[in-house]
């Protein structure tokens, strides 16, 4: 099969969803400049660069009481900063919830019943007891193709690390299993691991 996206697939669900997986989940949470706190999951999620280490993630749709996007963007918009909550398979219940389309005034950390966590160096909450939190100073919001689409950047710049993921100096997933996201409705969990040695 073949298909240009400006035409269409002709399909009962879009195969770009699916083609491009797993990929990790961005559990990003913010605070608008009121202080009120948002909670949102976003498989448009990635690390983009070692040093300084950035982030990225991509918002692709709007709410009614936020203009031209969703609370994530608008609270970044207000106050620069962010934080990435790394989602376990032990949570995956709680984040699926805190992906609904609430209104602004809904804190979705008290909505789907997760404990906070202060920041340390940003004005911002974060999910207790995540396996990592990466703290992270907007660096840019760039408008994408399409109505809606969002790339923000971070530099992170705190990094938090649960005790019982640290191993041997490393930080091991294996302990936690991290969740990803594959298409439609389905996800993955991270449980078997392989090293490969790159060529010198």
């Amino acid at each position: 099969m073949f298909y240009e996206p400006k035409d269409g697939h002709g399909l009962a669900h879009n195969p770009f969803n699916a083609v491009v997986t797993p990929r990790p989940i961005g559990w990003i949470s913010t605070r608008g400049a009121d202080g009120s706190d948002n909670l949102a999951p976003y498989s448009f999620f990635n690390a983009v660069a070692y040093v300084p280490p950035q982030v990225l993630f991509s918002s692709t749709s709007v709410k009614e009481d936020r203009g031209d996007t969703k609370d994530s963007v608008a609270n970044i918009r207000e106050t620069g900063v962010f934080a990435v909550n790394i989602v376990e398979y032990a949570m995956k219940d709680a984040m699926n919830r805190t992906s609904g389309m609430w209104g602004r005034d809904v804190d979705e950390f008290v909505d789907a019943g997760i404990e906070k966590a202060a920041c340390r160096i940003i004005e911002c909450a974060a999910v207790a007891g995540a396996p990592a939190v990466l703290e992270c100073r907007m660096t840019q919001i760039i408008k994408i193709e399409g109505e809606a689409n969002f790339a923000v950047f971070g530099e992170v710049v705190g990094v938090h690390l649960r005790d019982d993921c640290m191993v041997d100096g490393a930080f091991d997933v294996t302990t936690f299993q991290p969740l990803a996201r594959g298409g439609y409705r389905d996800y993955s969990v991270v449980r078997d691991l392989f090293q490969l040695d790159r060529p010198e």
